[in-house]
């Protein structure tokens, strides 16, 4: 791909007044949402597009499932940390990449910024509710024994908040129910 390809896949992507050429091989498109950075290198032999996702120090905790993603979904875009910062990476080289390519880059890079924390969140906790699954049958317990202690110690504080209401509450072990009840003969 050209620069001036890059610049009017850009400009089709997000419209000519959001894209800014920043200098010679690298442009910013600024929206209301997001800032995406576009940057060849200095040999123009590769392209790369970055999205800020979140803070580092927000993701830390979920660090070793970002990387699962990159291993497993993230698909042609990977998770980096750079600078006190998680982003949203795409590289290719730039003789072989395509308008079609970068777009679908972009997308799938939008895709991650909306997502956030969110999707790795979501499978940390599904693998801590399988662990639990196999804890509990390792030990000989059925899905409803398994239930009835988790509300037990709901019921005598163990797990929830201090001073979570019983509405809450009860949302919580319908949320723990649905999961379980979804998980436990894949476990």
């Amino acid at each position: 791909m050209k620069l001036d390809e890059i610049a009017v896949t850009l400009a089709d992507l997000f419209g000519e007044a959001d894209v800014v050429a920043i200098a010679p091989g690298s442009w910013q498109v600024e929206t209301s949402g997001f800032r995406l950075l576009v940057l060849l290198s200095e040999d123009n032999t590769w392209v790369r597009v970055l999205l800020p996702i979140v803070p580092v120090q927000e993701a830390q905790p979920l660090l070793e499932q970002l990387l699962e993603a990159n291993f497993d979904e993230t698909q042609q875009v990977r998770y980096a940390v750079y600078e006190g910062v998680v982003w949203g990476v795409f590289q290719h080289n730039s003789s072989t990449l395509v308008s079609a390519d970068l777009k679908s880059a972009i997308a799938r890079l939008v895709s991650l910024y909306e997502a956030g924390l969110d999707d790795v969140f979501n499978r940390l906790i599904e693998n801590r509710i399988r662990q639990i699954i196999l804890a509990a049958k390792q030990q000989g317990q059925s899905l409803q024994t398994t239930m009835q202690t988790l509300e037990r110690f709901y019921a005598e504080g163990l797990l929830g908040e201090i001073e979570q209401t019983p509405e809450a509450q009860a949302e919580v072990i319908a949320a723990w129910q649905r999961q379980l009840e979804r998980l436990w003969n894949e476990s």
